[in-house]
């Protein structure tokens, strides 16, 4: 279902018909900027997820250690 090479070469020479080669260096270099900050968004948004998760994780572990306390005193 991805593009192959025939598919990306049309569209390479439909752009190149459109914007001429004059204008497609600044064209590639704005779709790399976009790519990066895309990326480098898509990282930090990741990474607040983990950190999230990490915290749920260590609270549920912290209630597990205090309720294995709490029933080890009611047994005693």
């Amino acid at each position: 279902m991805g593009l192959g090479l025939p598919e990306l070469l049309v569209i390479l020479a439909i752009i190149l018909v459109i914007f001429g080669p004059r204008k497609l260096p600044e064209i590639g270099k704005a779709l790399g900027q976009t790519i990066r900050e895309l990326r480098s968004s898509t990282q930090k948004e990741e990474s607040k997820e983990q950190d999230k998760d990490k915290d749920k994780i260590e609270a549920s572990s912290e209630t597990a250690e205090e309720s294995k306390k709490e029933e080890e005193v009611k047994t005693t």
